[in-house]
């Protein structure tokens, strides 16, 4: 526990001081635009000082000063372009720091691959990705310039009113060392509620989303009602607590308001005593500029209070930081490159993968999945993975596709250690069809170029040809531009196949991994894939799992798993 707090500490203090460099434009324009309205209420209190008197007799009736008039036109319209300027370095500041963090958070997902869903359910993770990177916005555009400004400015203004009305500076003192106090208060509170509230909004946002996954069991079950009620309860629970936030805001602004009525209570019944001992003694100049100096005391009271709003305002953006912290770190570390090896690139033609003695665990109580594995698949040639559900083929898939790493042994192609190569050359090598292809709601050609967007027509007709595409698009209405829905809704199991062997081709990668690639299919439609996929495994390295009766369609070497085990190794007639 201590040491997770350690790290969540470490994490938001990094934060804060990325935060505070990236905000020193604004903390500068912060602190300009508060002496800017001091002058500014000088400026006031100098052309209705003389006024005020003259109202009350003691002063002779004059013609008020030109110059304060102008000075504040001037105040005000520099003090515009300073708010401008430093809204748009605030807004650059947050815009900055959320893609830094978006960028960290998905190279950890892209890192890790689908085991990362072991870690955390997908509703979460797009939420940590979306919501919760987005709502620290006010962190880096709000909170960071208050946490500075919050002290500078008033400071200065303390100076300033020091050198005017010295017992106004005082009471201003006094009044404002009490808000902190409160907003410490009042902050825990915030930072409690605003934990929860993520929380639930990240359980309504995971629970949504399993239940569009899986709609069509919902009706067919006759659970639509039940399962309306509970995401309704879910959207009460978000509600009620995102209220809670809103009732801490409130009152950590009203304890700001008490202050700052404290102050110009006190402020106004000192001076007013002491206007009034003034006027029994008859010196005008004297009460005239007495007058002025209450006014200025009066008037900088709500621009010396004014960061300290500011800093009620984005004490909650402090506290959503932590949260965010905590779901940052609670995520695995991506894979990285073997202590004291060199990370480098291996020749993209003729690779020759080996298994030297590997093994791995994914649940200790289940026992290892693969224990000490060893086999090679030659340069060019296909090995076939066989043997019952469980005995370990997507584990090596896993392995390969560098999504987990292998707890002992060692993965080689060409000689050199899997986890001493560039992951993005790694990638380049790699085409991977799986038992269930992944289409994203688009058109077909989308779905095809989603291998080589840059891929020419003329490479995107072939490799249509090549995977036998153009079989089935006369009776699709607009050919490759047919849409379709996500996860290739619209399609069958054999022409969404179609559709992934379309990207391997146009990918061109001289590995090719096949996961049960016909396990959905019937015998009929198994055949024509397996036609398509043995056109795409010439000249290749290719790892084809499966256990499907078809599979002697493919002449290669073949390797027997049990349990984890190989059991026998073997040339395939």
């Amino acid at each position: 526990m201590s040491e997770s707090k350690a790290a969540i500490k470490a994490w938001t203090g990094a934060q804060r001081r990325m935060g505070l460099r990236s905000a020193r434009p604004s903390i500068l324009i912060g602190l300009a635009t508060g002496l800017i309205g001091a002058f500014q209420m000088w400026c006031i209190a100098c052309l209705l000082g003389p006024v005020l008197s003259g109202l009350v007799g003691q002063a002779s009736q004059s013609t008020p000063p030109a110059w304060p008039l102008i000075g504040f036109a001037v105040a005000a319209c520099v003090r515009i372009v300073l708010g401008i300027v430093g809204e748009t370095a605030s807004a650059r500041a947050g815009r900055v720091a959320r893609s830094r963090l978006r960028r960290e958070v998905l190279t950890t997902f892209v890192g890790n691959g689908p085991a990362i869903l072991r870690h955390a359910h997908s509703g979460a993770l797009a939420a940590l990705v979306v919501d919760r990177i987005e709502s620290l916005d006010g962190y880096f555009t709000r909170w960071a310039p208050a946490s500075v400004l919050w002290i500078a400015v008033p400071f200065c203004l303390l100076l300033v009113t020091l050198c005017v009305q010295p017992h106004a500076a005082l009471i201003l003192g006094i009044c404002g060392a009490a808000v902190p106090f409160a907003q410490a208060a009042f902050g825990i509170g915030a930072a409690v509620a605003s934990r929860n509230q993520f929380l639930a909004m990240t359980r309504l946002q995971a629970r949504f989303l399993d239940r569009v996954r899986g709609i069509a069991t919902i009706v067919l079950s006759g659970r639509t009602e039940d399962e309306a009620t509970r995401l309704q309860a879910a959207a009460d629970e978000l509600r009620q607590r995102t209220m809670k936030i809103l009732r801490v805001a409130f009152l950590s602004s009203a304890s700001i308001d008490c202050a700052m009525v404290v102050a110009l209570i006190l402020i106004a019944l000192t001076d007013g005593r002491h206007a009034a001992l003034m006027a029994q003694g008859g010196d005008t100049g004297a009460f005239r500029h007495l007058v002025t100096d209450s006014l200025f005391a009066l008037l900088i009271v709500p621009e010396f209070f004014a960061p300290l709003r500011s800093l009620a305002l984005a004490y909650q953006d402090r506290a959503l930081v932590q949260g965010a912290a905590e779901d940052v770190l609670a995520l695995p570390e991506a894979p990285q490159p073997a202590q004291g090896q060199t990370v480098r690139s291996v020749e993209a033609h003729g690779i020759t993968i080996a298994f030297e003695n590997v093994s791995f665990t994914w649940d200790e109580a289940r026992g290892p999945a693969l224990d000490h594995v060893s086999f090679v698949a030659p340069a060019g040639e296909t090995l076939i993975l066989a043997g019952p559900s469980g005995s370990g083929k997507s584990t090596i898939m896993e392995l390969l596709l560098g999504f987990v790493k292998p707890e002992s042994g060692r993965i080689t192609f060409n000689g050199a250690d899997m986890q001493t190569i560039v992951p993005d050359a790694l990638a380049r090598m790699i085409s991977w069809i799986g038992q269930k292809p992944v289409l994203f709601a688009g058109s077909l050609r989308e779905n095809i170029l989603f291998a080589r967007p840059d891929a020419t027509e003329e490479e995107l007709a072939a490799a249509v040809h090549a995977a036998a595409v153009d079989r089935f698009l006369d009776v699709l209405p607009d050919g490759l531009e047919t849409m379709i829905g996500e996860g290739g809704f619209g399609l069958s199991g054999g022409q969404a196949q179609r559709i992934a062997i379309a990207r391997a081709y146009l990918r061109n990668a001289p590995i090719l991994l096949l996961d049960e690639p016909t396990a959905h299919l019937d015998p009929t439609t198994e055949a024509d894939v397996f036609e398509s996929l043995i056109r795409l495994t010439l000249r290749r390295t290719v790892i084809l799992a499966s256990h499907s009766t078809a599979v002697h369609m493919f002449h290669g070497r073949r390797v027997d798993l049990s349990h984890g085990h190989v059991s026998v190794c073997q040339e395939s007639a």
